[in-house]
């Protein structure tokens, strides 16, 4: 099952650690976000190593839908409720920042970089969408209120905003990794202080980011209490429709669409990992009803982190690890969250503080609704006594009939019928 983007865009191979090196900056993950925390740090002269458990970018980054927008959903009316306005215009210009360096790295390059309005829509719900648009305007941003959208859909109306982005992943990638200190088929086993583990080397270093989707390192953070994952789904469709913008359902369980090319990108069959849901069953579905003269090209999965506040997690990693840095939690959001990740980090190492970054500080309260929902689910797959279970915290594994897997319902870890590590947490094989 490859995505679309794996198709057609092939990176460059790296050699694995083969001795002990010393470094000044590591960074643990060879997804989009560490490699634009690496890209970052080179060009302030900082001496910093990438190492990537299997190949840069081969699993989320290149399972995204790739769209660069500051629209995370209906997220600023949440955000002025829980943090107030500083905090909401504080997270919109974040995201603004994020968009504009994107926009700035990918004038010279060819990653199919296209402006697009982006719309968040609702099916029922008219109120929400209006209470977005008021949060929207107490923090100084207009957007836009369309009574319908061009899908085949009945919807309430939709939040829109212009001028933001969509591009293909892969060949950003592509444009940005030479020169970097990079090693592939590298896997930090253990991560003592500032000094990193694999089977047979180490890593001395000074600072280290952990960019590793989700965080491996359980002794510190309690990430495994503040997250769940979540799964989506992705039909790529010829022969379908040509929209004018990138479309997205406030709901968790909706409907997503851009164009890439000739190409639909259709977006949904949404669950938490380890439960039930529509999968690749229910867009095939939905693109029969609604698409019959389409053509299925390629079809794939992504899993996201889903944080207790739907904000992600940037800084410190814990506050009792001054020199160990984090970035995950991005709640769907992956491409605007990991530029806004990077800057932050590469920054933060070097003793630059940004005025936006305590509203990601790692270290916030804990003490949400989706808490009470996570520590539920935890302990009831602790006390189910069925096999197999989970080699990170030893939860009992429900098999996902649609992609053939055990799947974590705790903490999302994921496993191949042989036993392989798919999905992180989890550090080890289940044989």
């Amino acid at each position: 099952m490859q995505s679309l983007w794996t198709e057609l865009t092939e990176l460059p191979s790296f050699p694995a650690l083969n001795k002990d090196i010393k470094t000044d900056v590591l960074i643990i993950g060879g997804g989009i976000a560490g490699l634009l925390t690496a890209y970052m740090l080179k060009q302030k002269g900082v001496n910093c190593v990438l190492v990537e458990k299997e190949k840069i970018c081969h699993a989320t980054t290149a399972l995204t839908t790739a769209k660069i927008t500051f629209q995370h959903g209906l997220i600023y009316h949440k955000i002025l409720k829980s943090l107030g306005s500083d905090a909401a215009q504080k997270y919109l210009y974040a995201g603004k920042t994020a968009l504009k360096n994107f926009e700035a790295l990918s004038q010279n390059i060819s990653c199919d970089f296209e402006k697009k309005t982006n719309f968040v829509y609702s099916t029922n719900n008219k109120k929400l969408l209006e209470k977005e648009i008021l949060a929207l305007d107490i923090i100084g941003f207009k957007a836009k209120f369309y009574d319908s959208v061009d899908l085949p859909l009945k919807t309430a109306g939709a939040v829109a905003f212009e001028n933001q982005a969509q591009f293909n992943p892969l060949k950003f990638i592509n444009s940005i990794y030479n020169n970097l200190n990079i090693y592939e088929n590298t896997n930090i086993k253990e991560l003592i202080g500032t000094t990193a583990y694999t089977d047979k080397f180490k890593i001395y270093a000074k600072k280290v980011i952990v960019a590793t989707h989700f965080p491996f390192i359980n002794r510190h953070g309690c990430y495994f209490l503040k997250m769940y994952q979540h799964r989506s789904y992705v039909l790529a469709l010829k022969k379908a429709v040509t929209l004018d913008g990138m479309y997205v359902d406030e709901a968790k369980v909706g409907y997503s669409f851009r164009n890439y090319g000739d190409l639909l990108l259709l977006g949904g069959g949404d669950h938490r990992t380890g439960k039930k849901g529509g999968a690749f069953n229910e867009l095939r579905q939905f693109s029969r009803v609604h698409y019959p003269q389409s053509k299925e090209v390629y079809h794939w999965a992504a899993q996201d982190c889903i944080t207790l506040d739907e904000l992600p997690y940037i800084g410190q990693y814990s506050k009792n690890t001054p020199d160990v840095y984090v970035a995950t939690g991005f709640n769907k959001w992956g491409m605007t969250s990991a530029m806004t990740a990077a800057t932050i980090l590469s920054d933060a190492v070097v003793d630059i503080k940004h005025d936006y970054a305590d509203i990601f500080n790692p270290s916030r309260s804990i003490l949400k609704p989706q808490l009470l929902i996570n520590g539920v689910e935890t302990t009831a797959n602790l006390i189910t006594p069925t096999k197999p279970r989970c080699t990170h915290l030893g939860c009992a594994l429900k098999w996902n009939k649609y992609e053939h897997s055990w799947d974590c319902p705790c903490h999302g870890s994921r496993f191949s019928n042989d036993g392989t590590i798919l999905n992180n947490p989890a550090n080890k094989n289940l044989h």
